[in-house]
């Protein structure tokens, strides 16, 4: 028993701290709903649940200089051929035969002669020749003259 003076607030204090020192003390005595039930597995095999797998997010680049592209137009046409059968294909066929990097691919091979030369090709033929070679037979559109960009060019 505390001495002292009694007002209201105190009693009601005292009263709340006791209804819940007797709830704690009844929990005790007859135990909670605790008994956890096992979960019951139907099938053998267990697969691991599927968590949320995050993307990488790193703090800083792992490559110090940005990866620059190595077959730019200038490695892709190595050089024009001016053998006689290229110049025929030149005068019959509006058609340009450039020796080419052998990684690049028809595409790349288009967009380095509009690139270089600021022409349209019609379709590009590719073959690997026996030394190892990749010859590209750039056929124009009708819009230009395989002779004309030759002489520009400084084949014929």
């Amino acid at each position: 028993r505390v001495f002292g003076l009694w007002n209201s607030e105190t009693f009601v204090a005292t009263s709340m701290v006791e209804a819940k020192a007797k709830k704690a003390a009844k929990a005790l005595a007859q135990g909670t709903n605790s008994t956890k039930s096992t979960r019951i597995h139907y099938k053998t095999k267990f697969h691991r649940p599927k968590t949320l797998r995050l993307l990488r997010n790193p703090k800083y680049s792992r490559r110090s200089v940005p990866k620059e592209n190595k077959l730019d137009q200038y490695q892709i046409l190595k050089y024009p051929l001016t053998t006689e059968s290229a110049m025929k294909k030149i005068e019959d066929n509006n058609t340009l035969v450039f020796i080419v990097d052998t990684r690049a691919n028809k595409r790349q091979i288009t967009e380095a002669v509009r690139r270089m030369y600021e022409i349209k090709t019609a379709k590009v033929n590719t073959l690997i020749r026996p030394d190892g070679l990749k010859k590209a037979y750039v056929r124009l559109t009708t819009d230009y003259d395989a002779l004309d960009v030759a002489n520009k060019i400084g084949i014929i």
